[in-house]
């Protein structure tokens, strides 16, 4: 957790005030440890409006308010400050970029850097108590080592997700003390954990470019899925747990799913071949059979279907994968196939806070001056970051939030 305040005017004193006994400590653990930098909504990245409005349609609705502050700070503003400063970027799926060295801390030694160069004063296991305001305006920034005075502040607490790392909402309170209006915190991007027992068994399988569709209803066990209530789909990575399923697709699904299990059951399904129709996915199988009729189909399976998983998509459709390819019947050909464009999946319940990459709620934006990212309510006081009430999906837009909306306030107080 993180409060860095001013004391005067713009080239005075900078004092950063942090919760934890280090920096960065959140920082260090996203993108499991990689750090999702940002996300490139246009391919080549452009510059002005349609970069601008591309990026901004990511944001759920909340374009009116963030058109001013991305306007000022872009993606690719980001990209050239981490460029400027020797730390070369990548672009993966879906426009996710991280640093070339796959390491967050590559990110956090150019932050750290930048703050030296700026003469930045850091003082760490300084836990904020309360913020408050005197009668001429100045800042009271009341710690367990002492008071600070300032001028103007700006909080960057963040939400309530991973809460091990200082993330605990503190800061909603202080702004909620000082009249702003918190929407309540919830969690927007969580894993989603499962109920059958074979998916357990998939820890670390990780499909790529695959499709996700949910489906809600109060089906009897083994009903066919046909009869539940399709909800949503979306293309993208997902990665396997002990637990259930990750990763960027199922992340940014979750909080629908979330919303489902309020009402009922919740399943998904998963089609291994989006690209492909389901009757050009049963003529490339056959012929994948044909072409090598002495061998064992789980051998051949594995060859469009990775290892574990095509041994559990075998037990799905009561299939030997000791079975030779000539002895395969018709029927099983067509229960594999459909399999690979349905597996289907059984969702228990999301996982906590703890296990949360970003948290929703904050203080609601009408309260906030975007271009400045000043407070309506305390002329003196800028917010940024996940303390604002902005939904967002996983991918780098919520880092890309952080940059934005923290050029902006610190270019203005």
């Amino acid at each position: 957790m993180m409060a860095a305040g001013t004391a005067g005017a713009k080239g005075r004193r900078v004092l950063l005030l942090e919760k934890n006994p280090s920096l960065g400590k959140k920082l260090l653990i996203t993108g499991g440890g990689r750090c999702n930098v940002t996300n490139n909504p246009s391919t080549p990245l452009r510059t002005g409006k349609t970069e601008v409005r591309s990026m901004l349609s990511k944001y759920k609705g909340n374009d009116q308010f963030l058109f001013s502050a991305f306007s000022q700070f872009s993606v690719k503003d980001t990209l050239e400050f981490f460029h400027s400063r020797g730390m070369q970027t990548k672009e993966e799926n879906e426009g996710r970029i991280f640093p070339v060295s796959n390491d967050a801390k590559s990110v956090f030694d150019v932050l750290v850097n930048y703050m030296k160069e700026g003469k930045v004063e850091i003082k760490t296991k300084a836990e904020v108590l309360e913020i408050l305001v005197d009668e001429d305006k100045n800042i009271i920034v009341k710690t367990r080592g002492g008071d600070y005075f300032a001028k103007t502040c700006i909080v960057a607490t963040g939400g309530i997700s991973r809460p091990e790392t200082g993330s605990t909402g503190e800061g909603f309170k202080w702004l909620k003390n000082l009249g702003h209006t918190i929407i309540e915190n919830d969690f927007a991007l969580v894993p989603v954990a499962l109920s059958d027992a074979w998916a357990k068994k998939l820890g670390g399988v990780t499909l790529k470019n695959i499709k996700l569709t949910t489906f809600s209803g109060y089906a009897r066990s083994g009903e066919a899925r046909q009869n539940w209530q399709k909800e949503s789909e979306g293309k993208g990575d997902i990665m396997f747990t002990h637990f259930g399923i990750t990763g960027p697709l199922a992340l940014n699904m979750s909080r629908e799913i979330g919303e489902l299990l309020k009402y009922g059951k919740v399943a998904v399904e998963i089609d291994l071949f989006p690209s492909k129709d389901l009757g050009v996915l049963r003529k490339e199988f056959q012929e994948l059979l044909a072409s090598e009729p002495n061998k064992k189909i789980k051998n051949t399976l594995s060859n469009m279907v990775t290892g574990a998983l095509c041994d559990a998509l075998l037990k799905l459709a009561q299939i030997d994968g000791d079975t030779k390819n000539n002895m395969v019947s018709a029927e099983a050909r067509k229960a594999i196939t459909q399999l690979m464009k349905k597996v289907p999946l059984n969702v228990s319940h999301l996982l906590g806070e703890d296990k949360a990459v970003v948290s929703s709620g904050g203080v609601v934006l009408p309260e906030v001056n975007f271009k400045t990212m000043q407070s309506r309510i305390i002329p003196n006081l800028y917010l940024v970051g996940d303390v604002l009430n902005i939904d967002r999906p996983s991918g780098g837009y919520s880092l890309q939030l952080c940059w934005t909306t923290g050029f902006v306030a610190g270019s203005n107080c």
